[in-house]
Order: structure tokens, then C-alpha cells, then sequence
């Protein structure tokens, strides 16, 4: 039978565009997905965000030079002091954090078994090879015992089986076993770390190169060395004020620190975690080297980042329980086929925006229940952001906690704790202050400066939209209530029985 000529030029447009995977489809190859995640790091521990660092990570500064840098990328905060673990939900679903199961109302904001449009169900799908490890705990397990393969255990010692060289052994286990078996699919690895949360137990030589060490006295601080990194810039003694939640465990229980805040407790914590960084940039350059050896490099794009940021020692906090920009935002570096090399984006992502930015790398559909944005267009250098105004929460502690709006360079940060006596309000112009320096620094803040009540008042209502428009279950004093339902009470524990 002769098909007319249009007719036959149709049906091959037809293929061509419903073909998923374009000129790498042509070629039979499909991208490698490599998400790299560290536990508690905050961007400014890093040269590229941070240019005094003493922080040495050859790797990560060659991945920043051969990539895509993200100055905007922030966790959008938590409903519990586990701040992890809120971060890892929406990581793995893409949701927003008051959509996610374990959040007051998961279970009428979330879909039923939401696990099974997470990143391994999505992947393993779509025909990916799927491995994972990481720490254990404080996560999202219904989604993390879907990686076809799976080795996770905490590691926050400092010997190679005890710290991160472990999990570097089971990643470079999985691809080694890959090319033993000519292994055709194209991988999604998920490459986690313990550390750099505490206990952060530096390997030796690493401690004695940032002049730390693990110190386990309580009744005196740590000897300060020349080599420990310097304090930071916005270094207090105590924080001002209670943020709603100052007996939290990493303010007061953190071993090595506790509830000192010394100059010599705080630099050599922050070498400690220097130590355990630099360790992990050692884990990620044996898998780079590896894919490179095999040719698998070009074709493999690569994330790296963290669940939050952290303090240790910055505003006179050592937690995560805070939305400063250290602590709020997050390191982001994206290297692959055809991103620009040594660019540079703010890019205003969300780690809930990972799920579909994956998915749209590989031209995967992206599931239903996914509500993040893929920031493939910033990747493409198509577009510089994804979003112009960002809201974070942490209501881990007294109610209704911290929420904060940040629009350009605008920062507002709102406190309520009616049990603790706290209403705070901050006003930052990050442009004029990034470092968010307070009174105590001897900067003002906006908040009380007459000049800046119109800019207050816009923030404020900002605030608001988008606390109506996340499902933000609480309501500030000065806030209308909206007609809130009353927060379910926590779920009561069950007693352990006796033996």
C-alpha cells in the first residue's frame, strides 16, 4: 500500500515529537541522575558562597566551575524540631511542607499512599536503576524502602567504617557491581551522608588540619588553635531573645558544645565540621572519578545539597531551628549536559522542587501529587528565577513559632510564643545587610525605623498570602484568624512494656 506523501510525513512528525527522550532517546541513552545530600550544612561553610572559608572542597569547587551555582535555594522550614525530617519528605514527594503526611492536617492535605509517587517509585517507573544510602531516621521510610537498591545507616564516626567513607564504600559497591554486569538502565542514585551532623567526629588527620577536636568535657571549653576556622561575622555570645524554642536539643544537648557559646567551643565545633565536610568532598571525588573512568561523567547530571542549613555559632544559635539566611537556606550546585559551565543563578528553588526537576531532566511526567516547580527553564539559562517571593516556617516549638517572607532583597521574620513571652519582628534589606547583623551587632533593625513602616506593612501582607496559600494552620496575634480549625493534639506515645 502507498501512503500519500503528506500523509507519511505526518505520521513521522507524529513519532518524532512523542518520542520521550529526544536526541539522547536517538542515541539510546538516557541521563544518570546523581542527587547528593549532607545533613545539616549551611551554604556559608562553603567558598563559593563564601569566599573567607578555610573549608577546602577541591570537588565541589570543580562541580561550581563545571556548573550551575544556586544563591537562592532554601528548605521551606518545619513543623517539628527534627527539622530533617519534614525536609526529606519534601524532597522525596515534592509537596510543600503543610501537605505532607506527618504535618497537623497530612492526613486531609495529603494524598493516600503518597510514597508511591515519590522519587524511587517515580524512577523505578520510568525504567530507572535506583540506589540509595544515607543516614537512617528522621526521614520519610515509605519512600526510602522503595530504592530498588538500599544501604543506610548512620555514620558519624571518624574512622572509615564508622563515618563517611562508609557510605562513599556502598556507593562505589553499587556502580562497580553496574559495570560488572554491563548494567543497560540508566541510574538515579541518591548518595547520602550522616554527616556533617553532630556527633561530628572528624577523622584525625582532618580534625588536626582544622586544629579540632572532639571534645567531651562539659565543665570546660575546648583549647583554641591557630588553625581553627575564625568566628563568624554575625557571631553573638546568646542569641536576644528566645526564638521559640531556645531548650530545643541542638541548643543545649549537642555533645562538644552544649549550651556554651565561647569563642573556643564555637570555632572548634565549626572545625569539626569542617573536618567531616572536607571528608565527605573526599567520598564524592572516588564516585566522579569513577563515572569519568567509565565515560558515564557527561552523561550523568548531578545535584548537590543539603536538607538546611545551620548555625553553629551564628546570631548565638548552634541549631537549625531559626530561619536567618544561614540556616534557612541551603548550598545548591547542578552540573550536566548542557548546563552552563561557572554560571551563576539565584534561581529561587525550594528542595521540594527537586522531584519534578528530575523528572523533567529525564522527561519523565512528573506525578500528580507533585506541587513543586521543575527548575529545569533556570538550568537551560532560559530563566534567571522560578519564583519571586519565598516563605519559611519553623513551628517545631512553642506556637505559632517563626515564619518569614523574603521578596528581592526584602526579608521579613516574624516571632509568637504567647507561653514564652515572645513577639519579635525583624525587617532585613539584604543587599544593605546579608549577613541579617542585629542591634547587638550594632545594626538597626528596620522593623522599629519609621522611614520603613510602608515596606513593613507590605512584607506583612505578604506574609499572610502566602501563609493562606501554603495551608499555614496558625495565625499570628496581629493576623486575622481566618476561622482556623483547632491543631489536632499529637498522637499520645505508647508506654513500653515491661519485660
Amino acid at each position: 500500500m502507498h501512503l500519500p506523501m503528506k500523509t507519511v510525513f505526518a505520521l513521522l512528525l507524529l513519532t518524532l515529537t512523542t518520542l520521550p527522550f529526544s536526541a539522547e532517546a536517538a542515541e539510546g541513552k538516557r541521563p544518570n541522575l546523581l542527587f547528593i545530600l549532607v545533613d545539616d550544612q549551611s551554604p556559608f561553610d562553603l567558598k563559593m558562597y563564601n569566599p573567607e572559608s578555610t573549608l577546602e572542597t577541591p570537588t565541589l569547587d570543580r562541580l561550581a566551575a563545571e556548573g550551575m551555582v544556586f544563591d537562592g535555594a532554601y528548605h521551606m522550614g518545619s513543623f517539628s524540631g527534627a527539622v530533617c525530617m519534614p525536609s526529606r519528605h519534601m524532597i522525596m514527594s515534592g509537596r510543600t511542607v503543610w501537605h505532607l503526611p506527618p504535618a497537623p492536617f497530612g492526613a486531609k492535605t495529603s494524598p493516600p499512599q503518597l510514597e508511591q509517587n515519590t522519587i524511587p517509585a517515580v524512577f523505578n517507573r520510568a525504567g530507572y536503576a535506583t540506589m540509595r544510602t544515607c543516614k537512617m531516621g528522621n526521614s520519610y521510610e515509605a519512600a526510602n524502602k522503595l530504592f530498588t537498591v538500599r544501604h543506610d545507616a548512620t555514620k558519624r564516626g571518624g574512622t572509615a567504617e564508622t563515618g563517611s567513607a562508609w557510605h562513599g564504600d556502598r556507593a562505589m559497591d553499587y556502580l562497580q557491581e553496574r559495570q560488572k554486569s554491563a548494567e543497560q538502565k540508566p541510574f538515579l542514585m541518591y548518595y547520602g551522608f550522616s554527616h556533617p551532623h553532630d556527633e561530628r567526629d572528624g577523622t584525625p588527620e582532618l580534625l588536626a588540619k582544622y586544629g579540632g577536636s572532639n571534645h567531651i568535657d562539659q565543665t570546660q571549653p575546648p583549647s583554641l588553635h591557630s588553625l581553627q576556622p575564625p568566628l563568624p561575622k554575625n557571631y553573638l555570645l546568646a542569641h536576644p531573645f528566645d526564638m521559640t524554642h531556645a531548650n530545643v536539643r541542638d541548643e543545649t544537648e549537642v555533645s562538644g558544645v552544649w549550651k556554651r557559646r565561647d569563642e573556643a567551643t564555637v570555632r572548634n565545633e565549626i572545625a569539626r565540621q569542617y573536618a567531616c565536610s572536607e571528608n565527605i568532598d573526599i567520598q564524592i571525588a572516588r564516585v566522579l572519578k569513577h563515572l569519568e573512568s567509565i565515560g558515564e561523567l557527561d552523561n550523568t547530571y548531578i545535584f548537590y545539597t543539603a536538607d538546611h542549613g545551620m548555625s553553629i555559632g551564628r546570631h548565638g544559635l548552634m541549631g537549625k531551628q531559626n530561619l536567618y539566611q544561614h540556616t534557612w537556606r541551603v548550598p545548591l550546585i547542578v552540573k550536566g549536559p548542557g548546563i552552563k559551565a561557572g554560571s551563576r543563578v539565584d534561581g529561587n528553588v525550594y528542595l521540594g522542587d527537586v522531584l519534578a526537576t528530575l523528572c523533567d531532566l529525564a522527561a519523565v511526567p512528573a506525578p500528580e501529587s507533585n506541587e513543586g516547580l521543575s527548575f529545569k527553564p533556570v538550568l537551560d539559562g532560559k530563566k534567571p528565577v522560578i519564583r519571586d517571593t519565598l516563605y519559611g516556617v519553623y513551628s517545631g516549638g512553642s506556637k505559632p513559632g517563626i515564619r518569614c517572607v523574603k521578596k528581592g532583597d526584602w526579608k521579613l521574620i516574624e516571632y509568637e510564643a504567647p507561653d514564652r513571652k515572645v513577639q519579635q519582628t525583624q525587617l532585613f534589606n539584604l543587599a544593605d545587610n546579608p549577613h541579617e547583623l542585629l542591634p547587638e551587632h550594632g545594626k538597626p533593625n528596620l522593623a522599629t525605623d519609621p522611614a520603613q513602616a510602608e515596606k513593613l506593612k507590605e512584607m506583612r501582607a505578604l506574609l499572610l498570602a502566602e501563609m493562606r496559600r501554603l495551608n499555614d494552620p496558625f495565625r499570628f496575634s496581629f493576623q486575622p484568624n481566618d476561622d482556623l480549625p483547632p491543631i489536632p493534639s499529637p498522637a499520645a506515645k505508647k508506654k513500653k512494656k515491661g519485660k
